[in-house]
């Protein structure tokens, strides 16, 4: 290590000033925290939200249409009584009447209104309409949960968008709870098994939640100007323990074995060599989250910008509040001790690596057949946007989403939403006129299309010429308005396409793909919940490769920079993506074979959001474990006894960062919303895979193949000792 480093520098400025920063973060912590607690109320949607057709149409709707800016449904059901029943009328009648009032209301559609639409038998549905938008009306949600009526032979339950997305957050808050009761406790005896005393195991815990709270209070600033997905309340103490409580074990594991030199100099070098494995560490985790940016979703950012703060502030925490901490307490951070750890130079992992490093070839290709195996279920991956699916299924949100669904139809409920322009108004243009027709005429004979919706459905009676006449006068207007208003405002029309093809399935995406075009001088803007989901998927498609290679290219050169070796970042690179593919082929195992659970399809954040989290959550095991290598290989010149020393005097406490680790992503498991749960097990198989076939197999394995080839560097002048290999 460099004399002149910055990290000793900043290992010297640590201990001079420590009480001063362990004031500054304890000042900070405190009032950021009082931030993070308001968090959870700005929270709104699931963050599947980005600039496109789809978001065109809905202003259009909006704004020249007057659809409400967000509305709920009420579904009313009953085993006694039919919809046409009078005691059943009466119970939709009184109910609706009670919800005028509430709070930012401006319009409630009795479904007697429209009995072939939103009745069927003995379930029947209401629509609530409000002036705000869908992350504002949570109190308005209360409003009428507190006003539903209780009736033995008729029920009636509160679903929609922004219902399912109150309860997400509700249930994500809940989750987060849970996993911490059961991840924070279960970190704590790791930590004790791997330091045997109070301190020692409490000091990571403390850095994880400081870390935690000052990013969630951060954090609560960006939701003020941004819309902030429900997922972050997860995903960010998920990310801030882990790496918060691995940082911390790292560092203060260094500081012990510095001891014996003294208190300064065990800070500054712990700062010199632990924290600057911590910093280049959470470089890669940092890169690795700031691929999902180039995605233009609002969840990936939300994510990615909730990820590359909670690491910067792990990394401060654990580099400048953690040696601070040390240098005051010295010995004393070996205080309270339950029981004594054995220390034995020719420990369990000694003699497993130096196996592993006598068969090296037999060990790598075993370690590959294992994940290549791993890897095969991800052919059947299954990808989809969570909804009413993803909540607890005891949720009545989701229940009543469900019998909706299930009653009324999918593919009636979701129809292609196609918004005309035409070069002039169409109640005076009787070209444009003619060219809507022929658009709903052209759409009718798509095998895709079932039926449409549009102004000539309620002007049968007349012809198409009859019908643009009647509207060039005052009194034809007047008499169609009721009729025309829904459909044609100036230039604008609107046309309903029902599709009879899966609405989210390819044939229906490659549909809207191809039909957003021109139409015999109709400027087409295709919405709805299919255009929805193709432009999602396609957005990820498209742009996840690009930031996938952004991550690749500058992990590589970063690696490169701090080890000075092309072999070691490369190796490193293609360890991490087979590890990852095996996690991907086995969650798709867990979620879709049905032998754990109810078959589900994975969400379609969770491969993006595995791979920007684990990527460089992994490389952190892998900086560490190479450092300590390298530091060993610089000293003797000899790479298989650095590899093995290396793998020896690190093995201990890297099983124990991947344990804590585990348990705290690992403990998501044990959520109710089901994107939660996918994520906290993709990442706990991850770092299970990658410490121990990835670290414990093949690492020793491939560092043995390649001998002195792993620190080679090109145009490199350095001059390297080669000693007798002492395992040869």
């Amino acid at each position: 290590m460099k004399s002149n480093s910055p990290f000793l520098r900043l290992g010297r400025m640590i201990y001079r000033f420590r009480k001063t920063i362990i004031s500054f973060w304890i000042l900070t912590t405190i009032l950021l925290g009082f931030y993070a607690l308001k968090l959870p109320g700005i929270l709104n949607g699931s963050g599947f939200e980005m600039d496109g057709s789809f978001q065109k149409v809905e202003n259009i709707l909006k704004d020249q249409f007057h659809q409400p800016k967000s509305s709920v449904m009420l579904v009313f059901d009953s085993k006694k009584f039919q919809t046409g029943d009078p005691a059943y009328k009466k119970f939709v009648s009184s109910t609706l009447a009670s919800m005028r009032d509430v709070d930012d209301v401006v319009g409630v559609q009795n479904p007697y209104d429209v009995p072939d639409k939103m009745m069927k038998e003995h379930v029947s549905y209401a629509s609530v309409q409000f002036d705000k938008s869908f992350g504002d009306l949570k109190k308005s949600i209360e409003q009428i949960r507190d006003r539903l009526p209780k009736e033995d032979n008729i029920s009636v339950a509160l679903t929609g968008g922004p219902v399912i997305a109150e309860d997400m957050n509700t249930a994500s808050q809940q989750d987060l709870a849970r996993a911490e009761a059961i991840g924070i406790p279960a970190a704590l005896i790791i930590l004790l098994f791997a330091f045997g005393g109070l301190i020692a195991a409490g000091l990571p815990i403390i850095v994880g939640l400081i870390s935690v709270a000052s990013s969630l209070g951060l954090l609560y600033f960006y939701g003020l100007e941004a819309n902030v997905s429900i997922f972050l309340l997860n995903v960010v103490p998920m990310i801030g323990l882990a790496l918060g409580i691995d940082f911390a074990l790292l560092l203060v594991n260094r500081f012990r074995e510095e001891l014996h030199r003294g208190i300064e100099q065990a800070t500054i070098i712990s700062v010199q060599t632990a924290g600057r494995s911590i910093a280049f560490s959470g470089l890669c985790v940092f890169l690795g989250l700031s691929g999902m940016m180039l995605i233009n979703v609002d969840i990936f950012k939300t994510v990615a910008i909730g990820g590359m703060v909670v690491v910067i502030l792990s990394v401060l925490n654990a580099i400048t509040f953690l040696p601070a901490v040390l240098a005051v307490l010295g010995p004393k951070v070996n205080a309270l001790k339950l029981f004594k750890t054995k220390e034995q130079s020719k420990s369990v992992w000694y003699k497993f690596a130096s196996s592993v490093m006598k068969r090296p070839v037999i060990m790598a290709v075993l370690a590959a057949l294992i994940l290549g195996l791993s890897v095969t279920p991800i052919k059947n991956m299954k990808l989809s946007i969570p909804e009413a699916e993803a909540l607890p299924p005891d949720y009545e949100s989701r229940t009543a989403f469900e019998k909706f669904e299930k009653t009324f139809g999918e593919d009636e409920l979701y129809p292609v939403l196609l918004i005309a322009k035409a070069k002039g108004s169409y109640l005076k243009n009787e070209d444009s006129f003619q060219s809507l027709q022929q658009l709903v005429n052209d759409l009718n004979k798509e095998k895709e299309i079932s039926k449409t919706e549009s102004i000539f459905d309620y002007t049968k009676q007349f012809s198409n010429k009859e019908l643009f006449q009647m509207l060039q006068t005052d009194e034809g207007k007047k008499q169609l308005n009721p009729i025309i208003k829904p459909f044609i405002n100036g230039d604008t029309a609107v046309v309903r396409a029902y599709l009879s093809v899966d609405v989210t399935g390819s044939k229906a995406k490659q549909f809207v793909k191809d039909w957003e075009k021109e139409h015999d001088g109709l400027k087409l803007t295709i919405g709805g919940a299919t255009k929805f989901n193709q432009e999602i998927f396609d957005e990820i498609i498209q742009k996840a490769p690009y930031g996938l290679a952004i991550v690749l290219i500058t992990t590589l050169f970063i690696l490169m920079f701090a080890f000075r070796s092309i072999f070691i970042p490369i190796k490193a690179i293609i360890m991490n993506m087979l590890s990852l593919c095996a996690t991907f082929g086995i969650v798709v195992w867990i979620f879709q074979s049905g032998i754990f659970m109810e078959p589900v399809e994975i969400g379609l954040m969770i491969p993006v959001f595995t791979f920007g989290i684990v990527f460089g959550l992994s490389m952190d095991y892998e900086v560490f474990l190479i450092s300590r290598i390298q530091e060993i290989y610089e000293e003797t010149g000899d790479n298989d006894h650095a590899t093995l020393s290396g793998l020896t005097s690190t093995s201990k406490i890297i099983t124990s960062a991947a344990a804590i680790m585990i348990v705290i992503t690992g403990s998501f498991a044990f959520t109710d919303v089901m994107p939660v749960k996918q994520i906290g097990i993709a990442i706990a198989l991850a770092i299970f895979i990658d410490a121990t076939i990835v670290r414990m197999i093949l690492v020793p394995s491939l560092m043995k193949l390649l001998g002195h080839w792993n620190w080679w560097m090109p145009f490199s002048n350095k001059n390297k000792a080669k000693k007798h290999s002492t395992l040869s």
